[in-house]
C-alpha cells in the first residue's frame, strides 16, 4: 500500500492513453454484463424448474392439444402427488407489438404448483370466483399501467369463440402477482380455462399438464407410466422433467450459452491486446526509471509487483465500473427487451466471475511488461538516463 501513490503517478503519466484503455475495458465489461443478463434471461426458466415437477404434452407437438378427461387419469398414476394444466392462448391486446405470453389455467391447482408465484390471498379468492377474472405479473401490469380492476379486452388469433360473440375477450384483473425472486418471470396473463371453454362451445382440451411427483428420484418412473397410459391411443403423450422441457424450448433459438461465451471471449481477448499494449509502452517509456529504482534498492520482485499492480488497478477499476455502470443501466434497458426478454437482471454470479475476469485481465495484460522490469539489468537500464 506504500507504493500506492507511485503506482497512482505511472498510470496518470499518459492520461489521455490511459483514459482511453479505461475506456476501453469499462466498454468491455458493460457488454460482458449484457450479455450475462441476455443469457440469465433464456436460462430464467431451467433455474427455477422445479425438481419435482413433470410437463405432459402431445407426443406430437406442443401445439396440439390434449384431452382434459387426462386429467383424472394422471391423477391415479402411483407417484402423483398433484395435476394441473396450461393452454396458451396467443391473443393480441390493442397491438400486435404487444406481445406477452397469455395461459388459460385453473387457479387454485396453478397455483399450488408454482409456489414462486405470490399472489395475496384476497386476490387469490378474487380470481376464483369471478369467472372473467384474469391475473399479471408485476412487471407486465406496470409495463401497461394496469390496477386491479381494470377491464383488459385480448382479441383472439386461435381460439376464436363458437357461442356468437366478438372475437375479443372482455378480463377483469383481479390480481397482480410477484416472484420471490429475480429470475421469476413476471411478465404472464392467466386467466379461467373454464372461461375459454365456455365461450368455446366446451371443447373439453388443454394445452399440457403439469405434473408433481411425490418423489423427485422417482421423476423417471412416473414419467413413463404417465406415457405408458395413454399410449396407443388417439392422443399420445410425452412426459419429461419441467427441467428438460425448459432447456429444449430455450435450445429452439440454439444454444445461447455457447454463442454469448464466445462473444465474451472474443472481446476480452481484443481488450486484452488494447491492455497489454498500454503496459507495454508504459514500461517501454520508464526503462531508465526502472533502472533508478534497483539501484536505490527495489528488488526484482518489488518491480514486478509495481507493473503488476498498476495494470491490475487499471484493469479492475475499469471492470468494476463498466459493471457498475450496467447495473445502473438495467432499469432503463429493461422496458426496451421485456417483449422478448420477459427476465432482465444482472446476477450476482455475474458480478463475481466479473471481478475474477478483471483480475485476471489485469495480471495477463501486465504479466509480460512486469517480467522484463524484473529482468532489466541495471547497467542497460541506466543507459537511458
Amino acid at each position: 500500500m506504500k507504493h500506492l501513490y507511485l503506482v497512482w503517478r505511472n498510470l496518470t503519466r499518459r492520461k489521455v492513453r490511459t483514459a482511453f484503455t479505461f475506456l476501453s475495458i469499462a466498454v468491455a465489461f458493460f457488454l460482458f454484463g449484457l450479455l450475462r443478463t441476455i443469457d440469465a434471461g433464456f436460462s430464467a426458466g431451467v433455474e427455477i424448474a422445479g425438481a419435482d415437477r413433470l410437463v405432459t404434452l402431445h407426443k406430437v407437438s406442443i401445439i396440439q392439444p390434449l384431452p382434459i378427461r387426462y386429467l383424472e387419469q394422471i391423477r391415479s398414476v402411483d407417484g402423483v402427488e398433484r395435476v394441473a394444466h396450461g393452454t396458451w392462448f396467443g391473443g393480441i391486446y390493442v397491438d400486435t407489438k404487444n406481445f406477452f405470453a397469455q395461459f388459460a389455467v385453473e387457479p387454485g391447482p396453478f397455483l399450488d404448483l408454482y409456489p414462486e408465484y405470490v399472489l395475496p390471498d384476497a386476490q387469490r379468492e378474487a380470481w376464483e370466483r369471478t369467472r372473467t377474472g384474469a391475473v399479471a405479473g408485476r412487471a407486465l401490469a406496470e409495463r401497461f399501467g394496469w390496477e386491479i380492476g381494470d377491464r383488459i379486452p385480448i382479441q383472439a388469433t386461435i381460439w376464436r369463440p363458437t357461442d356468437g360473440g366478438s372475437d375479443t375477450y372482455e378480463f377483469e384483473l383481479v390480481g397482480i402477482y410477484d416472484g420471490t425472486s429475480p429470475n421469476v418471470d413476471e411478465t404472464q396473463f392467466w386467466f379461467r380455462h373454464d372461461y375459454l371453454m365456455e365461450r368455446l362451445g366446451d371443447l373439453g382440451l388443454v394445452g399440457w399438464y403439469i405434473v408433481r411427483v411425490e418423489d423427485p428420484e422417482r421423476s423417471a418412473e412416473v414419467a413413463a407410466a404417465i406415457d405408458s397410459r395413454f399410449a396407443n391411443s388417439p392422443y399420445e403423450t410425452k412426459t419429461s422433467t419441467e427441467k428438460a422441457f425448459m432447456q429444449a424450448f430455450a435450445k429452439q433459438v440454439g444454444d445461447t450459452t455457447a454463442i454469448l461465451s464466445a462473444i465474451v471471449l472474443i472481446v476480452f481477448f481484443v481488450i486484452l491486446l488494447i491492455a497489454g499494449n498500454t503496459m507495454a509502452q508504459s514500461v517501454r517509456e520508464r526503462v531508465a526509471e526502472v533502472g533508478v529504482l534497483k539501484t536505490l534498492g527495489f528488488t526484482d520482485g518489488r518491480i514486478l509487483g509495481l507493473v503488476l499492480a498498476e495494470s491490475l488497478l487499471l484493469a479492475t477499476g475499469a471492470g468494476l465500473t463498466g459493471l457498475a455502470l450496467f447495473s445502473v443501466a438495467v432499469p432503463g434497458l429493461r422496458p426496451l427487451v421485456e417483449q422478448f426478454l420477459p427476465v432482465f437482471f444482472l446476477p450476482p454470479s455475474a458480478l463475481a466471475s466479473g471481478l475474477v475476469w478483471a483480475v485476471g485481465l489485469g495480471v495477463a495484460a501486465g504479466a509480460l511488461p512486469a517480467l522484463r522490469a524484473m529482468r532489466l539489468p541495471v547497467a542497460v537500464a541506466l543507459r537511458r538516463v
